[in-house]
């Protein structure tokens, strides 16, 4: 036995490096938003062959009700389907999907994958300054699959204070790729927000990938790949919003990976937080440990 990556997984990584990423996530953000019924129905019927969905849950339970197969990807939930945990002190999780990586921030090195770790500094697009409000604190790292509900919701009341683009690669965010590819989540092309709340900064990192053809904020709309390629500090709306806990905040137009940095003594992430848990939105992940006056 060895823990050198087979084959495949080799093959699978080295073929992104060769693919053009961004031109196939543009032309996959087309195909998705195609308003046309027999097409969208199509791909939603694909979909739904693929992947066990519990339409269900969907505040419009019929898959074909929705106008394109992004519409259908990024749907609602009905009322009550995810109940937050009840404790108000209680981190909730912000997604449906499966917990990566969580724990302690080694100073203000975050884990990857076993052997792999990258820096706050690189995840927040290079704000070293804003990287030390987190140093010592904790961190979650969720993925989404592509069958997970893709809204992303707050873990805790909150005021943003920023958000910045980063311009960056679209690998793959899976675990074959999370353990290949040296600082994949800083690497990647992603939205970083931080929110100010009585418990100190919360950052909400959106990470983009493969086939991911663009994030959605509730305050911004649509935030899709710039150009020139650099860090951008997206508008602040006046006044800036403030979001309660569990409001959504943004969306994925198809799957990704959401990194979450909470800061030391004041909140910390639940130990049972670890690597493969499936959590979904709601679910008690951590706990506001201290709070001040906003």
């Amino acid at each position: 036995m060895t823990d050198s990556p087979g084959l495949r997984d080799r093959a699978f990584v080295g073929l992104q490096h060769l693919l053009p990423q961004h031109l196939l996530s543009r032309g996959m953000r087309e195909l998705t938003r195609v308003e046309l019924a027999p097409f969208k129905d199509l791909l939603i019927s694909g979909f739904l062959k693929l992947y066990d969905i519990d339409m269900n849950e969907a505040e419009h339970p019929d898959p074909h009700s929705y106008a394109s197969f992004n519409a259908f990807f990024t749907r609602a939930l009905r009322a009550g389907a995810r109940p937050l945990d009840a404790s108000p002190q209680a981190l909730v999780s912000p997604v449906d999907g499966q917990v990566s990586q969580a724990g302690p921030l080694d100073g203000e090195t975050l884990v990857q994958a076993k052997g792999l770790s990258y820096t706050a500094t690189d995840l927040l697009g290079g704000d070293a300054a804003l990287a030390s409000e987190f140093a010592g604190g904790s961190f979650a790292t969720i993925y989404l699959a592509p069958f997970n509900y893709h809204r992303i919701h707050m873990p805790v009341t909150g005021t943003l204070r920023t958000a910045v683009y980063a311009p960056g690669d679209l690998f793959s965010v899976n675990a074959v790729t999370a353990a290949n590819v040296p600082r994949l989540f800083a690497r990647n092309e992603r939205v970083a927000c931080v929110f100010d709340t009585p418990a100190g900064p919360v950052a909400l990192v959106l990470v983009g990938a493969l086939f991911v053809g663009s994030m959605s904020l509730v305050w911004a709309g649509e935030v899709t790949t710039r150009r020139p390629a650099r860090n951008t500090v997206l508008p602040l709306p006046s006044p800036a919003p403030e979001l309660a806990r569990g409001a959504e905040m943004g969306r994925f137009n198809m799957g990704s990976t959401v990194v979450m940095l909470f800061p030391r003594d004041r909140m910390r992430v639940d130990a049972q937080l670890s690597p493969g848990r499936v959590v979904r939105m709601g679910e008690r992940i951590g706990e506001c440990l201290e709070t001040r006056p906003a």
